[in-house]
C-alpha cells in the first residue's frame, strides 16, 4: 500500500512532467474566473482506486451543512479513517508537492494546513449544492491568506450530466465556467478577494467525493491587508438568495470582527 511519502513523489513527479503546460494554463485562465489549471489521471489508476475505494460514503461522523448557502457533508479528522485517504490528503502537504505547484504558479513562500483548518474531505448527494462564494481570506490565527484550492476528486465514472461540477465565476458572478468532477482529476485554483466559485447541484443518485486542500502565505494576494469571512451569494436568477446573501455576509462579517469567531470546522484533524 502506498505512503504519503509515495502519494507525494507521484503527485509531485507528475506536476512537474507537465509545468510548462500547467503553467501556461495558469496563465492564461479565461472568462475572467480566478487562475487555474487542471491535472487529469493524476495517480496512476491502481492507486487512484484505493482512494476511491476507502473513501467513507456513509457513516454518523460527517458534518452536514445545510442552507440558503449549501448542502454537503464534510469530515476534516481524517486520522480517525482509512489510512489510504489520510495519507493522500497528507501528500498534499509535502515540501516536493509544495515546491512543484510554486513552480507552475509563479507564487512564493507556499504555507500547507496539516491541520486542515479549511481542508479535508467533502461528500456531496443528489440535489447537495454550493452557492457561489469567496473563501474565508484566513487561517484559523487569522496569520496566513489563504491562496490557494487544492480540489481531488475521487468519483469513479463522473461526467459533466452528473452535476455536481466546479463553477468558476467571473467577478461580477454573471458567468461561469464548468469544470466536471472527474475521477482522478485535480484542480488547483486561486484564492483572492474575487474568485468566486461554486458546485452546481448534484442531478444523479451517486456519490461526489472530493480531498480539499489549501494553501497559504504570510503576504496578500494583491499587496493590500484585509479580512473577509467565506461570502456567498445567489446565481444570477436567484435574486432573493443574492439579497440574504449580501445581509448574512455582513452580519458574520460583523460577528468576526467583534467576537473573533468564524465559520472554521470544528472537527479538525488531530495533528
Amino acid at each position: 500500500m502506498a505512503s504519503v511519502e509515495d502519494f507525494s513523489e507521484l503527485i509531485a513527479a507528475r506536476l512537474q512532467s507537465d509545468a510548462s503546460r500547467l503553467g501556461a494554463a495558469w496563465r492564461a485562465s479565461a472568462n475572467g474566473c480566478a487562475r487555474h489549471f487542471i491535472v487529469d489521471d493524476l495517480l496512476p489508476d491502481d492507486l487512484a482506486q484505493d482512494v476511491a475505494q476507502s473513501f467513507p460514503t456513509d457513516g454518523a461522523f460527517w458534518r452536514t451543512l445545510k442552507s440558503f448557502r449549501e448542502s454537503k457533508k464534510t469530515f476534516a479528522k481524517l486520522d480517525t479513517l482509512n489510512t489510504v485517504v489520510a495519507d493522500i490528503t497528507d501528500a498534499f502537504h509535502q515540501p516536493g508537492v509544495l515546491d512543484a505547484i510554486e513552480d507552475i504558479t509563479g507564487l512564493e513562500r507556499l504555507e500547507a494546513d496539516p491541520s486542515l483548518y479549511a481542508g479535508g474531505i467533502s461528500l456531496m448527494r443528489q440535489g447537495d449544492f454550493l452557492n457561489p462564494h469567496i473563501d474565508n481570506s484566513h487561517d484559523a490565527e487569522k496569520r496566513r491568506y489563504r491562496r490557494l484550492n487544492l480540489l481531488y476528486y475521487i468519483a469513479p465514472d463522473w461526467v459533466k450530466e452528473n452535476g455536481g461540477n466546479l463553477e468558476l465565476w467571473d467577478e461580477a458572478v454573471t458567468s461561469p465556467i464548468e469544470i466536471t468532477s472527474r475521477y482522478n482529476r485535480l484542480v488547483v485554483m486561486e484564492t483572492t478577494r474575487t474568485s468566486w466559485h461554486s458546485v452546481n447541484p448534484v442531478a444523479v443518485d451517486a456519490a461526489r467525493c472530493c480531498v480539499s486542500n489549501y494553501y497559504f502565505s504570510r503576504t496578500s494576494p494583491d499587496g493590500v491587508d484585509y479580512h473577509h469571512v467565506t461570502s456567498f451569494m445567489g446565481r444570477p436568477h436567484e435574486h432573493w438568495r443574492r439579497i440574504a446573501g449580501r445581509f448574512d455576509n455582513a452580519l458574520r462579517q460583523i460577528i468576526a470582527s467583534t467576537l473573533g469567531v468564524t465559520r472554521g470546522k470544528n472537527l479538525r484533524r488531530n495533528v
